[in-house]
């Protein structure tokens, strides 16, 4: 065991305190979850089709209303009947012989707005209604849904970058504050183009506040329960997604909507978010009946920002012993230890926080440059970064099959949750058992074998079997994503592991950006970018094989490894 592994040990390992402020944690996922599913739910198009435009009928016609009026404006598509959602009829113009005056000679596109079938998504006014972005200029929703994904990199790139130079505590606040004003700064944006550019921002910080929490969670808790809090912690997101359309339902505005997010992201860090770890109040509470007055010596903490620890692992791993051994000496005393205490088997805390402090260490930072010089941490962060790439762009041509008519929004939106749940349960029930990497190798080829079968003959299969291998690629590719995200944050060591956990996840939001970018140029080249993404997965299978994890129950590494690996 070394050193920093035995001042965990000497301060109550993973103690009451600790599992609190673990569990505690799980609370803000559901805030996050709400505002990271936003997405779907704003961009959702309602049927719709031209407003009649009386000027451009006949004289004769400009009488009519309701049913009638729109039999003579708007022309009718296929055997349904359906009403053309881009174009109005064109009638000859004035002059022309009576017996063809009521009858339409062609089509044209819509002159005065268009009427949409309401609600949407459970809105009834959404920033595709508000700024008509239907027909001509339809292409702006997938560019903002891309410039949504992409936002979400630059944040896992940046910010979680300044998790090992700032800590988490600093980035997750910051992170925290940037989203909350640029939340509630949607909610006034007077223009589409400003609404991209917050949308992009915003998406970004959304990204650097989850992973800074995720990645203090994982360094609070011992090897053996890593696995089980931070599944905890992805089942409370998609409650908070599941939440998400009947809170729409009861608001039906989107600058309503945006507006609530953001006041539920103040309340939750005034009320239970004071910490990364989790919920102040009702961690204090939960610590006050559980140990009494030995509470208080945690939530009275001085140095450590009261009810905002920073990540003990962290600080001890960049040589900050006097910061760290403040935040573990009330971990020990709210867990019923005395710090001074020394047994026949182990030194106390306060003796090993001094022998860590011998010689007066200065803090040391690392960046991401330093996995130049190791052999294996840079080719487990290359694979797992591929195969979060794969898992989040193979799930766009899965949700297609699902819903290949017109863009739909529950069907999908409630499946992708419900199976990101299932995902999350499987691996915690055998991700521990089996092991990580036969789990994302598994992962990986049913979702490339599953896409490579629609793909090859999807026109042959019954409907009932389409619709089950694309609910199988689903999920698959849904725990390749989840498997993918803590494979990594176990993998790098603890002075890189905000930045090497950002590009792992990084990758995972530009490969759901490539469905949005197709559908820019209006869903020309989805089939191309299934092939790609199914050669991809099937590539990724040889280097899964590389992959040199850490055991079960095996330490958190704290440094970067030697140049010899």
């Amino acid at each position: 065991m070394d050193r920093e592994a035995r001042v965990l040990c000497a301060a109550g390992g993973f103690g009451r305190a600790r599992r609190l402020l673990a569990a505690a944690s799980w609370l803000p996922c559901v805030a996050l979850g709400l505002a990271l599913s936003s997405e779907p739910l704003l961009t959702a198009r309602p049927a719709h089709h031209c407003r009649p435009d009386l000027a451009l009928l006949p004289p004769s016609l400009r009488a009519l209303r309701g049913p009638a009026l729109l039999d003579a404006s708007v022309p009718r598509l296929g055997p349904a009947r359906a009403l053309s959602p881009c174009l109005l009829l064109r009638y000859p113009v004035a002059g022309a012989r009576p017996s063809s005056a009521l009858a339409p000679n062609g089509t044209r596109s819509c002159t005065r707005g268009w009427l949409y079938t309401l609600p949407a998504a459970g809105l009834m006014h959404s920033p595709v209604t508000q700024w008509d972005l239907v027909c001509e200029d339809s292409w702006k929703v997938p560019l903002e849904q891309t410039c949504h994904f992409l936002g979400g990199l630059l944040g896992c790139v940046l910010l979680d970058a300044g998790c090992d130079r700032f800590g988490r505590r600093a980035v997750f606040v910051v992170s925290l504050v940037l989203a909350t004003v640029l939340g509630a700064s949607e909610a006034l944006a007077a223009s589409f183009q400003t609404l991209l550019a917050l949308r992009f921002l915003h998406r970004g910080t959304l990204a650097g506040a989850f992973l800074a929490l995720y990645v203090a969670r994982l360094e609070l808790c011992d090897p053996p329960h890593r696995l089980a809090f931070s599944m905890g912690a992805g089942l409370f997101s998609v409650v908070g997604t599941l939440l998400l359309p009947g809170l729409a339902m009861l608001v039906q505005d989107w600058r309503l909507l945006q507006g609530l997010n953001a006041l539920h992201r103040v309340t939750g860090s005034h009320i239970h978010v004071p910490t990364p770890f989790g919920p102040g109040r009702a961690l204090a509470l939960l610590l006050h009946h559980g140990r009494g007055e030995q509470a208080t010596g945690l939530l009275d903490n001085p140095a450590g920002s009261q009810l905002f620890p920073e990540s003990p692992g962290w600080l001890l791993a960049t040589g900050q012993v006097t910061q760290a051994g403040r935040i573990l000496w009330h971990f020990a005393e709210a867990s019923g230890l005395d710090p001074d205490d020394s047994s026949s088997e182990e030194n106390s805390l306060a003796t090993e926080l001094a022998a860590l402090s011998a010689g007066n260490p200065q803090p040391q930072y690392h960046s991401i440059l330093g996995l130049l010089h190791t052999r294996v941490t840079w080719r487990n962060g290359l694979i797992l970064g591929s195969s979060s790439l794969i898992g989040g762009g193979i799930r766009a041509g899965f949700l297609r099959r699902l819903a290949p008519g017109e863009p739909a929004f529950y069907l999908p939106y409630f499946l992708e949750a419900g199976l990101e749940a299932a995902a999350t349960v499987l691996l915690f029930l055998t991700a521990d058992r089996c092991g990580r990497r036969p789990l994302l190798l598994l992962g990986t080829m049913a979702a490339g074998l599953v896409s490579l079968l629609l793909l090859a003959g999807a026109q042959y299969l019954p409907g009932w079997t389409a619709l089950s291998l694309s609910v199988l690629g689903l999920l698959a590719s849904q725990a390749v994503s989840v498997l993918s995200v803590l494979f990594a944050a176990e993998a790098f060591p603890t002075v890189i592991r905000g930045a090497g956990l950002g590009l792992v996840l990084g990758a995972g939001f530009l490969g759901r950006a490539a469905a949005p970018l197709t559908d820019i140029r209006g869903r020309h080249g989805f089939f191309l970018q299934d092939v790609v993404f199914t050669s991809l997965a099937i590539l990724i299978l040889l280097c899964v094989l590389l992959l040199r994890g850490c055991p079960p129950q095996g330490h958190l590494p704290l440094l970067l490894p030697s140049h010899s690996g």
